[in-house]
C-alpha cells in the first residue's frame, strides 16, 4: 500500500507544479506583451459596472479650493493649450495614461458622459501622463475616443499634484473645485450628469 501510495503523490506533486508553471507563464506572457494592462482594465470595467464607484458629489461649500488654470499643456497636435480659455465654464478634468489599467477601466464611461453632455458650458481636458505622445494618440484612435485630450508639457501645479492616476477634477464656473476623485469611477450617471449641470 505505502508503494501505491508514493507514485500517486508524486504524480499530484508534478501536477500542481504544471498548473503554476502554466499560471505563471501566462502572466509572464501578459506583462512582457504589455497586454496586463488591458487584461486588468477590463476586468476592473466589471466593478464599475456593479455602480458600487461612484464619484462624490456632495457639495461642502466651506471646503472648496481654488482652481489652477495654470497647467502647462499642450494639444494631441502639438499646440500649446492654456486652461485659462476655458474659464467661466465647468471643468471636467482627468488626469490619465495608457499603462494604467484603472484609466481604461473608466474611458468607455468618459466617452458615453461626454457624448451626451457635450455643450458650450461643460469642457473636457482629459491630460495624459504618457511620456509616449505617439502611444497615447495610437491608443485614442485605436478606441475612436472622441473627448478632449491634451498632454503635460511641464510640471502639474501642486493644486493637482496627486500621486494616484487617475484623478479627475470638476472645476466650476467660478472657478472653485467642486469634487475631486482619486481612482477610477464611473461618471455616466444621471446623478453626476445633473451634478455637472448645476453649476
Amino acid at each position: 500500500m505505502k508503494q501505491e501510495t508514493k507514485p500517486k503523490k508524486k504524480r499530484s506533486v508534478n501536477h500542481e507544479l504544471i498548473e503554476w508553471g502554466a499560471i505563471l507563464g501566462v502572466v509572464g506572457v501578459l506583462y512582457f506583451s504589455g497586454l496586463h494592462v488591458p487584461v486588468i482594465g477590463n476586468l476592473q470595467r466589471v466593478l464599475l459596472w456593479t455602480g458600487l464607484m461612484s464619484p462624490d458629489t456632495e457639495q461642502k461649500n466651506d471646503n472648496f479650493r481654488k482652481a489652477n488654470y495654470n497647467i502647462p499643456l499642450i494639444t494631441l497636435d502639438g499646440n500649446d493649450f492654456e486652461l485659462e480659455e476655458f474659464k467661466g465654464k465647468t471643468i471636467f478634468l482627468n488626469f490619465w495614461a495608457t499603462w494604467c489599467p484603472p484609466c481604461i477601466a473608466e474611458m468607455p464611461n468618459i466617452q458615453a458622459l461626454y457624448e451626451s453632455v457635450e455643450n458650450d458650458t461643460i469642457q473636457f481636458v482629459m491630460v495624459s501622463l504618457d511620456e509616449d505622445h505617439q502611444k497615447a494618440r495610437s491608443y485614442l484612435e485605436r478606441k475612436e475616443y472622441t473627448f478632449p485630450v491634451y498632454f503635460l508639457n511641464g510640471r502639474k501645479p501642486g493644486t493637482y499634484d496627486s500621486s494616484v492616476v487617475p484623478t479627475t477634477y470638476v472645476i466650476s464656473p467660478s472657478g472653485e473645485i467642486v469634487m475631486e476623485r482619486r481612482g477610477m469611477a464611473n461618471y455616466n450617471t444621471s446623478g453626476f450628469k445633473e451634478f455637472l449641470r448645476s453649476f
